[in-house]
């Protein structure tokens, strides 16, 4: 980007501050799990879960989250 930043819109700041917090934050707190191994029976559950949703059993689509959130469009 090389517009300076009076040139910017009140959006294109914001951006850039959201980006320049946001890269500071991971570069200082980084993944705190990041390489440790997951225990059997969390990786099961999960794995219960992940088939659940595919099967239509859990989880609700997006549509009607947003619908019933009041944030459709």
């Amino acid at each position: 980007m090389s517009a300076t930043i009076v040139q910017m819109t009140p959006e294109e700041l914001r951006e850039l501050i959201e980006s320049s917090v946001e890269h500071k934050l991971l570069e200082l707190l980084g993944d705190p799990d990041a390489g440790l191994p997951l225990r059997r029976s969390l990786r099961d559950r999960l794995l219960r879960q992940q088939k659940a949703v595919a099967a239509g059993e859990r989880g609700d689509a997006l549509e009607n989250a947003m619908r019933r959130l009041g944030l459709e469009q």
